[in-house]
């Protein structure tokens, strides 16, 4: 299974899509790109392996292997990055502001869900990071008004 992150970063914090197949699976808020700095940075664009792990504190959650220099990276639930985030990437069910959403447990049972019948079907689960490329998208042209 190939989960896709489409990010758009801001100096307060970092918003997302997240889609599976292309299609909408839900938002994602992160902390700001501070150059994968422990604690205060989201972690860099690119290809992570995903699997399912259970801790006391965040229950049921995702956590992603091989993080050049970081360790301990989750998808958890989360409402506001900068006060709930060390690093780690919180699915929402809507952005409420940058680095911030709501509904994010709802958002992570469904991540979860679909985790777990990948893991089910003995597929790895990928998770690509990639910053939102507005170039590829057509505008309409501007018009005198």
């Amino acid at each position: 299974m190939e989960l896709v992150l489409q990010r758009a970063y801001f100096k307060q914090g970092t918003n997302g899509t997240l889609f599976i197949s292309d299609w909408f699976l839900c938002h994602t808020i992160e902390l700001p790109w501070r150059n994968n700095q422990r604690n205060v940075s989201c972690i860099p664009e690119g290809q992570y392996e995903i699997i399912p792990r259970f801790s006391k504190k965040f229950k049921h959650h995702l956590i992603l292997k091989i993080v050049a220099n970081r360790s301990f990276i989750l998808l958890h639930p989360a409402n506001d990055a900068k006060r709930d985030l060390q690093g780690c990437i919180a699915p929402v069910t809507y952005l409420s502001g940058i680095g911030k959403g709501v509904y994010s447990r709802d958002a992570m049972q469904k991540l979860l869900s679909l985790v777990y019948q990948a893991q089910d079907r003995k597929e790895k689960i990928l998770l690509i990071i990639k910053s939102q490329n507005h170039e590829n998208y057509r505008t309409l042209p501007k018009t005198n008004s």
